[in-house]
């Protein structure tokens, strides 16, 4: 569940509100594999994305080193908007 923190934390400073985002775990097929959901408001998409998709790819390397050090597992990031 620390990643599920770490995420979220990133992701509440990117935005402009942080209550407004969801961050969940969902089970994965695989025990090597962990499933992260960030729900994020339509209008705050860009700031979470960024240009080109440069902070979400950033968001999934930190996320990813940090499970490598702690748990070994591989680590899927999927970002939406509701």
């Amino acid at each position: 569940m620390e990643l599920v923190k770490l995420t979220e934390t990133i992701v509440k400073e990117l935005v402009e509100d942080g209550d407004s985002i969801t961050v969940k775990e969902f089970p994965s097929e695989n025990d090597d594999e962990i499933t992260i959901q960030v729900m994020v408001p339509e209008d705050e998409m860009g700031r979470v994305i960024g240009k080109q998709g440069k902070l979400a790819k950033a968001l999934r390397t930190i996320v990813q080193a940090s499970s490598f050090i702690n748990e070994n597992k591989r680590v899927n990031i999927n970002i939406d908007s509701y």
